[in-house]
This record gives C-alpha cells, sequence and structure tokens, in this order.
C-alpha cells in the first residue's frame, strides 16, 4: 500500500530557507490571497544559484529576495531562473532576475504566454472577455460592473520578460544542480507545464501539476474559449504515472513537498472524474456553467473565488462538449446551456 508522507511539515517562515536536499533549499513566498504563498526552490549549481519560480513582483516579494541575496545565498550570483510555467505568481521576477544576469530556462508556451500577457494591457474589459463571462451564464450586474471597471493586467504582478530563453521540450535533459533532470511537459493547468525528473536521485520538480491535498485549478479562458484543459489534465496525469514511484520527492508549487507520487496522482485523476459524474447527473436539464458551482464544488464560492471557480466550471462543461455526451444552446442572454443528451 502506497502511503503519502511529508518529511517537512513546518514550511520555511517568509525569508526563512530549509534544506531540503544535496544542494536543494526550499524558501516560502507570500502571496496576497487565500492560498497564501507560493513554493520556491533554489539549486546549488557550482558557480551560481538556480532559482525555480520567484513569486509575485512586488515590493515585498523583491525585499524578500533581496534579504536572501545578501545572506543564505550570498557570494554567488543567481545564474538560471528554472519557469515551471506562466502564472503570475511563478513567473512574477523571472525578468528581475534577467536582468541581473541570469538565463531563463522554461518551455516555449510558457515563455511565450508570459511575454504575451506582459504586453496586453487593457484600462477596460476587452468584449472577448465580456462575451465569455456571459457565455459562462455571469449574471448582468456581475458583467456591467465588470465592463466599467479596470481589469487586472498580467503586468501588474509581472515583472517585464526579456527577450530570449533556453528552451526545454518534452523528452530533454539538463544538467543543473549536480543533479541530470528528464523533462516531461504537461497540461491542464498550464500549457506546456514544466516537471523535472532527477535521474541522480528520488526528486521531482513539479510546480503546479502535482500538489498535495488541493487540485490546481483547471480553466478556460477568453484566449481559447472552446478548450478542453480537462482533457490535458487527466492525460497528463496518467502519463506521469508511468514514470512515478513512491520513493519519489516531489517538490510542488504549493503545500508541502512529498513522498507517494502514484497514489497523489490516482487521487488527482479521479477528483476529475468524479465531479463529471456529478456534472453528468446534474445536466439532465439545461444549465450554465456558473449554475455548476454547488455540483463541482460543494461549497459556497465567494467573490475571490468566483473567477477561478467560473473558468473550472467552463472546463468541466466544455470536456463533456468535446466527448460529445452534452449539447451546447446559447440562451437568449447569451449564456450556454449544457444538457446531457438523451
Amino acid at each position: 500500500m502506497i502511503s503519502i508522507q511529508t518529511p517537512f511539515v513546518d514550511p520555511p517562515e517568509a525569508g526563512e530557507v530549509t534544506q531540503i536536499a544535496d544542494g536543494v533549499f526550499w524558501l516560502r513566498i507570500p502571496l496576497p490571497m487565500a492560498l497564501n504563498h507560493v513554493n520556491v526552490y533554489v539549486l546549488d549549481d557550482g558557480d551560481g544559484w538556480c532559482v525555480v519560480d520567484t513569486g509575485y513582483n512586488t515590493n515585498k516579494t523583491k525585499e524578500i529576495w533581496e534579504t536572501l541575496l545578501s545572506g543564505a545565498f550570498k557570494g554567488k550570483p543567481v545564474t538560471k531562473v528554472v519557469l515551471t510555467h506562466h502564472h503570475p505568481d511563478h513567473i512574477g521576477l523571472v525578468g528581475w532576475f534577467q536582468a541581473r544576469g541570469a538565463k531563463l530556462i522554461t518551455t516555449r508556451t510558457a515563455y511565450l504566454m508570459g511575454r504575451m500577457l506582459t504586453l496586453d494591457v487593457q484600462d477596460r474589459w476587452p468584449e472577448e472577455t465580456v462575451n465569455f463571462y456571459r457565455s459562462a451564464g455571469v449574471p448582468q450586474s456581475i458583467l456591467e460592473a465588470k465592463a466599467n471597471s479596470k481589469p487586472f493586467n498580467f503586468s501588474d504582478m509581472v515583472h517585464p520578460i526579456a527577450l530570449g530563453f533556453h528552451r526545454l521540450a518534452e523528452g530533454d535533459e539538463i544538467a543543473i544542480g549536480g543533479r541530470s533532470w528528464q523533462v516531461h511537459t504537461t497540461g491542464g493547468h498550464a500549457p506546456e507545464h514544466l516537471t523535472l525528473w532527477s535521474k541522480d536521485d528520488p526528486i521531482v520538480i513539479a510546480g503546479d501539476q502535482i500538489i498535495l491535498g488541493i487540485s490546481p485549478n483547471i480553466g478556460v479562458y477568453p484566449t481559447e474559449p472552446e478548450a478542453d484543459p480537462v482533457e490535458d489534465w487527466i492525460e497528463s496525469c496518467s502519463r506521469l504515472k508511468t514514470y512515478a514511484n513512491r520513493d519519489q520527492f516531489v517538490l510542488s508549487g504549493h503545500k508541502l513537498p512529498f513522498t507517494g507520487l502514484p497514489k497523489r496522482l490516482d487521487q488527482m485523476i479521479e477528483n476529475h472524474h468524479s465531479a463529471l459524474e456529478r456534472l453528468r447527473i446534474f445536466l439532465t436539464d439545461p444549465k450554465t456553467a456558473a449554475e455548476s458551482f454547488d455540483v463541482l464544488f460543494g461549497r459556497m464560492i465567494g467573490e475571490p473565488e468566483f473567477g477561478l471557480a467560473l473558468v473550472e466550471a467552463m472546463a468541466h462543461m466544455n470536456h463533456l462538449w468535446h466527448l460529445g455526451e452534452v449539447t451546447r444552446v446559447m440562451d437568449t442572454n447569451g449564456a450556454y446551456r449544457f444538457q446531457m443528451k438523451s
């Protein structure tokens, strides 16, 4: 029986460092949200340090890094930054480190998404975004509030990203921190998400693809409104099982590092299969994505969580639609109503 274990139950405080393996250091960067941290890892790379993900681009985050670079990591420069995926809490200070001479290492999609989104600055919600939320069943009062407000821009939390990066793709190998790492890329949470699997000892750098205790957000966005990230997610988790064993120490982007990877992958796959089964029962009558929150999440969704819940609900609706199990009809309010086929 495979069990999940957490060798380190006390995470480092902000600005502190915990060594969790030979040449591997764990730190946490605070986030101003319910999920109040992102895990960052620093690898001893000989003449320099390699930073894996960075936290948001905020004054507080930069102060933490400045303290670390003049304290725990003094004496050597940061020469490499590995980016697991393009989300702001991971890419936020990549450009800041690049400006200090670090080389960016990531997948092509993560780099291009990050560059594109930092350059896409809007002072009002684009019509395509409002229409997307309308199609998901968002009430008109919320749509009007969004249409007349300044949207979140990626550049609000992400430092400008420099031109140029070192590309990693599925099946590549790279030497960092005295180890040889096998590259496996995944989808669902973010396109071409990077994971690194040590060939020298049982360590996996997992980013947000594999997290203990919570399921990473699987969402559909206005940039690709008919995407099927649930299919990408299930395929990725199933594929990673072929490389997983119980002894691997998984370094995740949030929560605690852990062992027992095969069991956790099974749990994550089952979580979405169960959600889809509940949704199939719910869709005996035509429903919008916004009407499915209780069924999918089993709890009240507050305003701070509304956006993430909506894109995840839309992702599960889209998955059943792509499978051909449901019909999709736009009502007079511009919302898609999904219903199981008879």
